[in-house]
């Protein structure tokens, strides 16, 4: 068995799925999390799963759903009522979300690999097609983002790095900050 949980340290996100309708599940969570500290994946996102709640009272299928409501990164589901299913979907997007990072570029036209890439592999917020390419903000995995950079146009780090000074600097970029960026021009 160790040997097959090796592989899960090559994952991004791990998903947990509990069956809290047997009565020693917490035990058996605890033998999981060892191992995976034991084959050196305890610091691996885990997306928790308590599974078949429709199988417990109300009071503990509530109990358990509020666990999982302030633990984060939890989530009660029954997945023969598909109660809680679209939480874990949720969940599950959220943890691979944080291994992405942000971007803005414009792939030149006759670069339709990199934007099918781009597609495929990351989140796209938006598309704009220009005169000379398509621009594309939105999010990727760093490899990809690494593999982007020369058709990076994100205008506050041509800004912050022209060396240059204008009566605009301290104006706010509202756009940026709504992407997630939290700086103003010039800074």
């Amino acid at each position: 068995r160790k040997q097959h949980l090796e592989e899960v340290r090559e994952c991004d996100v791990l998903v947990h799925v509990i069956d809290v309708s047997n009565s020693m599940w917490e035990k058996q969570e605890a033998a999981v999390n060892k191992v995976l500290m034991d084959i050196g994946a305890g610091d691996k996102p885990v997306v928790r799963v308590f599974n078949k709640i429709d199988l417990l009272g109300n009071e503990e299928a509530t109990d358990l759903q509020y666990e999982a409501a302030v633990a984060g990164s939890s989530v009660a589901v029954s997945s023969i009522t598909g109660e809680g299913m679209e939480d874990f979907v949720a969940y599950v997007e959220e943890a691979l979300c944080e291994l992405l990072v942000p971007i803005e570029v414009e792939i030149p036209f006759d670069k339709g690999d990199e934007l099918n890439l781009i597609h495929e592999v990351g989140h796209v917020e938006t598309v704009d097609y220009r005169a000379t390419g398509t621009y594309i903000a939105g999010l990727v995995p760093k490899a990809i983002a690494n593999r982007l950079i020369p058709y990076f146009v994100n205008e506050l780090n041509k800004n912050n790095n022209d060396g240059g000074s204008s009566e605009d600097d301290d104006e706010i970029d509202w756009v940026a900050i709504g992407r997630g960026r939290h700086s103003a021009k010039g800074q």
